[in-house]
C-alpha cells in the first residue's frame, strides 16, 4: 500500500492552520448541535456524513487526538489532558478506570460538526487485550484514522489494527503524531510504513525541494489510480482537484493511505487532517454493504444481498447490535444502521432469536452523554435501551427478517484464570457481574470446572483480566481473587493387577456379602481418559443383577486415586468371577466389594500420574525464531512441526498444560508484542517424575501425612 506524505498537503494547496487560544482573544464559534442532530436524521444527504474511528498501538495519542477534534469542531468547549493535573481526564475516558490508569479500555462513540459535514468518531482501545473493541468498531465503521507514534513507528498493535482494516476493507488515512517528542523521526516511520517521504515545513529556499516532492507524490498516486496515470504519461500538470480527486479514488480502493504529520498534544495538524476525512474518506453511499439471506437448506453458499444507503424510509430496516454496555438505566445496544428508518416507538424483530422488541427511547452518544432522537436513517450509529440481545445479532422489520449482517470476527481467547468472590456471601454479586460481561465482551468467556470446583474465566490477556477484577469491586461491590486455574491430572496403573477381594459385614440381622474376583488392565494410550468395565463371569457364582452394582464401586472409587487424590482414568475392570450369598448379598455389598477390589488392586502395583497435553500453534515473525523455539524447549516442550508464509513462521509443539500459564505475557515479550499463539487439547500422558513429586508431597502436605516446609502456606 502506498502512503502520502503530510508534505503534499502543501502541495495540494493546504496552509498550515494556527489557531490563536481564547486566551489571547481569539473566540470558537460555537455549533447549535440540535440542528446538527436534526440535520443529520433526514436533512443531510449521504454526502455529509462520515463515519470514522481512530485506531493505534497503545499510547500513540488516539485518545488526545479525539479530544482536539472535539475541541476544534467546537463540540466541547474546554480540552482536558488523558492523566493532567487537573484530575478531570478526556471526555471520551468517560470510565473512572481509564482516568485512573490513562488508557482506554471501552470504545466510545461521539458525534461533532466540520465544515457542514456529520463526523461520527468512534475512540478504540490500543492495548492487544482489548482488541475485541476495535474489532467491532471497524465492522460497523466506513473508514479509519490510523495514528502512529512518531518515536515507536509502526509497533505490534499497529499491525494488527492493519490486518484487522484489511479484513473488513476499511480505507484509512494516517495521522503520524508526538513530533513535540525527543527522538521523533516520522521518516523511520514513513520507511516502516514501506514508503519513505520526507516532511518538514516548507520555507522560501526549500521551495524546489518542495516541488520535488509533489513531482514524487504525483508519481506515487499515478501508480495506484489509472485516470491520473494516463495524465502523467501524457506529461500533462495534474490540477489540484484532480490531483485530491485521485488520492480521494485511491485511497478508497485501499492502494494508497494518506498520511499526515502533527502532535495532537501540542494542537498541531488537527484541522488539516479534519479537512482529509472530508475529503478522501468515504461517505456511507460510497461503501457497499452486504446482508446475508438465512436459507432453510444450509447450503455453505450464501446469498448476499447489497444494502441500500438512501437515507429515507423506502427501504426496510437493516441494522447491527455492535457493542453492549450497562448504562445507568439499563443495557445500552449501540446499532449501525445499514438500511431504512429506525423510529422512536417502532418495533422490530432480532434474526437470531426471532424475538421482536420495541423502541422505547433512540439515543445519540457523546462519550456517557445521551441525547434523545426521534429517528435514525442509513448511515448513521444510535442507541436503544431495554433490548435483550448479543453482541454481533441483526435487526429486521417484519418484512425481511431472514437477513443476517456478516459477524464480527471474534479472536479466541489466550489466557485462563481461576476466579472467586473472596467473601461467600457477594455470590449473588459475582453472578450478575459475570454475567453481564460475558454479554458485552465475546472474548470474556466463562465456564465452571466441575473437577476442581472452582470459576475458570478466559480473556485476551492479564491486563484484561485484571481490568475485570477490578470492574467487579468498582461496580458490584464484590472484591475477587484471582489465582492459577487446578490442572485435570489424572492416575493410572503401568501393569495389569489381579484382585479378588471379598465384602462381609455381620450386623445381628441379614449381614452384607459379596466377592469379586478379577483383573485391573491400564488402556492404551490413546484411551487414557476412560474408564472401562467388562463383565466376564459365566454362571451364577455373581447374580446377573448384582453387576452394575460392582461397576458403581469402581467408578466411585476411581473419583480419588490415592497418589495425589486426582481422579483415575485409563483403568479397565474386567470381572472374572466372585460369590454371593443367598441371604445377606445385595446391591450395597457388592458396591462396596467393587471398590474394595480396586483399592486392593492398587495398593498391589504402581501408579504413575497422567497430565494432559496441548497442541500449541505458535505465529510469529522469522527474526524471533529461535526465542520462541527456546522458550518451548524451556516449558518442556516437543516441537513437532514447523512452517513459514513470508515474513512469518508457524511453530506447532507439544506442551504440558501445567507448563503453559503466562506463556502469552512471555511470547508477548520475546517477540516485541507480535507474536500470537492458540491451543488446544491433545492428549494425556504420564508427567515427568519431578512434576510426579511435587504433586505427591503437596497431596501428602494438604492431607496432614507430611510436615509442611518452613516458608510454604499450606494448601
Amino acid at each position: 500500500m502506498r502512503v502520502l506524505g503530510a508534505a503534499t498537503a502543501v502541495a495540494l494547496g493546504y496552509r498550515p492552520l494556527f489557531r490563536v487560544p481564547a486566551a489571547l482573544g481569539w473566540r470558537r464559534k460555537q455549533v447549535n448541535w440540535k440542528f446538527c442532530r436534526w440535520c443529520s436524521s433526514g436533512i443531510i444527504p449521504n454526502e455529509k456524513i462520515r463515519n470514522i474511528g481512530i485506531s493505534a498501538h497503545i499510547d500513540s495519542g488516539k485518545t488526545t487526538l479525539t479530544e482536539r477534534v472535539l475541541y476544534y469542531t467546537g463540540r466541547i468547549a474546554q480540552m482536558h489532558e488523558v492523566k493532567g493535573k487537573d484530575g478531570v481526564g478526556a471526555v471520551m475516558d468517560s470510565m473512572e478506570l481509564e482516568r485512573q490508569r490513562g488508557i482506554t479500555i471501552q470504545s466510545a462513540a461521539t458525534y461533532t460538526m466540520w465544515k457542514d459535514v456529520n463526523i461520527n468518531i468512534i475512540d478504540t482501545p490500543g492495548h492487544v487485550d482489548f482488541t475485541i473493541e476495535v474489532e467491532r468498531a471497524l465492522r460497523v465503521l466506513d473508514g479509519a484514522v490510523l495514528v502512529l507514534c512518531a518515536v515507536g513507528g509502526v509497533q505490534c498493535q499497529t499491525m494488527t489494527v492493519n490486518r484487522q482494516m484489511k479484513r473488513y476493507n476499511v480505507p484509512f488515512l494516517t495521522f503520524i503524531n508526538k513530533l513535540d517528542r525527543l527522538g521523533s523521526n516520522p521518516a523511520r516511520a514513513l520507511q516502516q510504513m514501506s514508503q519513505i517521504i520526507r516532511y518538514g515545513e516548507i520555507p522560501a529556499e526549500l521551495r524546489a525541494a518542495a516541488a520535488d516532492h509533489r513531482q514524487e507524490l504525483i508519481e506515487c498516486v499515478a501508480n495506484s489510480d489509472e485516470q491520473l496515470g494516463e495524465l502523467f504519461l501524457e506529461e500533462k500538470v495534474p490540477s489540484i482537484s484532480d490531483l485530491k480527486l485521485a488520492i480521494r479514488r485511491a485511497t478508497l480502493s485501499r492502494s494508497f493511505a494518506p498520511v499526515f504529520l502533527g502532535s495532537a498534544l501540542k494542537n498541531k495538524g488537527v484541522q488539516p487532517l479534519l479537512d482529509a476525512v472530508l475529503e478522501y474518506l468515504p461517505n456511507p453511499s460510497e461503501v457497499q454493504n452486504y446482508a446475508l439471506l438465512n436459507q432453510e437448506d444450509d447450503s455453505k453458499e450464501k446469498t448476499k444481498i447489497l444494502m441500500n444507503s438512501k437515507r429515507d424510509n423506502s427501504h426496510p430496516f437493516v441494522g447491527l447490535a455492535f457493542k453492549l454496555e450497562a448504562g445507568r438505566f439499563g443495557q445500552l445496544t449501540y446499532v449501525r444502521n445499514y438500511q431504512g428508518e429506525l423510529r422512536k416507538g417502532d418495533t422490530i424483530y432480532n434474526t437470531r432469536t426471532g424475538k421482536k422488541v420495541r423502541v422505547q427511547r433512540l439515543v445519540r452518544m457523546h462519550a456517557d452523554v445521551m441525547e434523545d432522537v426521534e429517528e435514525v436513517f442509513a448511515g448513521d450509529i444510535c442507541a436503544l435501551f431495554g433490548i435483550d440481545c448479543a453482541s454481533g445479532d441483526t435487526f429486521t422489520n417484519k418484512d425481511n427478517s431472514g437477513l443476517s449482517m456478516e459477524s464480527i470476527h471474534v479472536p479466541d481467547p489466550v489466557i485462563s484464570v481461576a476466579m472467586r468472590p473472596s467473601n461467600k456471601n457477594d455470590l449473588d454479586k459475582f453472578s450478575k457481574g459475570i454475567g453481564r460481561f460475558t454479554r458485552e465482551d465475546p472474548t470474556f468467556k466463562v465456564h465452571f470446572d466441575i473437577e476442581s470446583k472452582e470459576t475458570i474465566v478466559s480473556g485476551m490477556g492479564e491486563l484484561h483480566l485484571e481490568i475485570y477484577a477490578q470492574r467487579m469491586e468498582r461496580e458490584y461491590g464484590c472484591p475477587c481473587i484471582t489465582g492459577k486455574p487446578k490442572v485435570a491430572f489424572r492416575e493410572t496403573i503401568t501393569a495389569p493387577v489381579p484382585f479378588e477381594f471379598t465384602h462381609k459385614k455381620q450386623s445381628g440381622g441379614a449381614g452384607q456379602f459379596g466377592k469379586v474376583i478379577g483383573v485391573l488392565e491400564p488402556l492404551d494410550p490413546e484411551n487414557y481418559t476412560k474408564l472401562e468395565f467388562t463383565d466376564d463371569t459365566f454362571g451364577t457364582n455373581v447374580p446377573k443383577q448384582f453387576v452394575p452394582a460392582v461397576e458403581k464401586g469402581f467408578l466411585d472409587a476411581c473419583e480419588k486415586g490415592p497418589l495425589s487424590g486426582h481422579k483415575l482414568s485409563g483403568l479397565r475392570f474386567v470381572l472374572q468371577d466372585g460369590a454371593h450369598h443367598m441371604v445377606d448379598s445385595n446391591e450395597i455389598s457388592f458396591v462396596r466389594a467393587g471398590e474394595g477390589a480396586l483399592k486392593q488392586a492398587l495398593a498391589n502395583t504402581t501408579l504413575c500420574i497422567l497430565e494432559p497435553i496441548m497442541a500449541v500453534e505458535i505465529i510469529a515473525p522469522n527474526e524471533f525464531q529461535g526465542s520462541v523455539i527456546a522458550g518451548i524447549n524451556r516449558r518442556h516442550g516437543v516441537i513437532t512441526g514447523q512452517d513459514g508464509i513470508e515474513d512469518y513462521f508457524t511453530l506447532y509443539a507439544d506442551v504440558p498444560l501445567n507448563n503453559m500459564f503466562g506463556y502469552s505475557t512471555e511470547l508477548r515479550s520475546c517477540t516485541e508484542g507480535k507474536g500470537e499463539y492458540t491451543m488446544e487439547y491433545c492428549r494425556y500422558q504420564p508427567c515427568l517424575p519431578s512434576t510426579q513429586e511435587d504433586l505427591i508431597n503437596k497431596y501428602l502436605e494438604a492431607t496432614g501425612q507430611l510436615p509442611v516446609k518452613k516458608g510454604k502456606a499450606k494448601n
